[in-house]
C-alpha cells in the first residue's frame, strides 16, 4: 500500500496591528454606526414629517442646532486622524478622555428613539466600540528606555542604576 505525502498546510501570516490602526478603525466604526442609526432612523414613521416641520425629536431645527451637532460629531471624526498621528502619550490620553466623554452622549441618544430595540441596539454597538477604544488605549504597550537611547541627564541616571 502506497501513501502519498500530504501537502504542506500553509498558515496565514497574522501580522499584529498597531494600536494606532486599531483606534482609527474603531473611531471609523463608531462614526459609521452613528451615521447609519441616524439614516435608518429616517424610516421611522413620522420622523421625516417632523424634520420637515423643523423638529428633530424634541429639538427645533436651527443653525445653532446643526452647528452644535456638527461640532460634537466632528470630534470622533478627527479622532480617526489623531489616532494615527498624535505621539503615543497624547494619543492614549486623548482616546481615553474622548471615548469616556462620548459614553453619556451615546446613551443620551436612545432617549430620542421611537423604536427601542433598534435604537437600543445602536447604542449598545456604539458602547462596545467605545469600550474597545478605552481598552486598547488603556493597555497601550509600553517600552522601557535603554541606556543607549537615553540622552543627557536620563543617560546618567540610567547608567547609575545599572552600576
Amino acid at each position: 500500500m502506497m501513501t502519498t505525502p500530504s501537502p504542506a498546510i500553509a498558515t496565514l501570516d497574522d501580522q499584529p496591528l498597531s494600536v494606532r490602526a486599531k483606534l482609527a478603525a474603531a473611531w471609523t466604526s463608531f462614526m459609521l454606526l452613528y451615521a447609519y442609526v441616524d439614516i435608518l432612523g429616517f424610516y421611522t414613521p413620522g420622523n421625516v414629517a417632523d424634520i420637515l416641520d423643523g423638529k428633530v425629536y424634541e429639538f427645533d431645527l436651527s443653525q445653532t442646532f446643526s452647528t452644535t451637532v456638527l461640532s460634537v460629531l466632528a470630534v470622533p471624526m478627527f479622532m480617526v486622524v489623531l489616532s494615527t498621528s498624535l505621539p503615543a502619550r497624547a494619543n492614549r490620553a486623548t482616546n481615553l478622555v474622548v471615548a469616556a466623554l462620548f459614553v453619556p452622549f451615546t446613551v443620551f441618544n436612545v432617549a430620542g428613539g421611537f423604536y427601542l430595540y433598534f435604537y437600543g441596539l445602536g447604542v449598545v454597538l456604539e458602547l462596545v466600540v467605545l469600550a474597545l477604544i478605552v481598552r486598547w488605549a488603556w493597555t497601550w504597550p509600553r517600552t522601557t528606555a535603554s541606556v543607549t537611547s537615553a540622552t543627557g541627564r536620563d543617560r546618567e541616571t540610567a547608567g547609575a542604576h545599572q552600576r
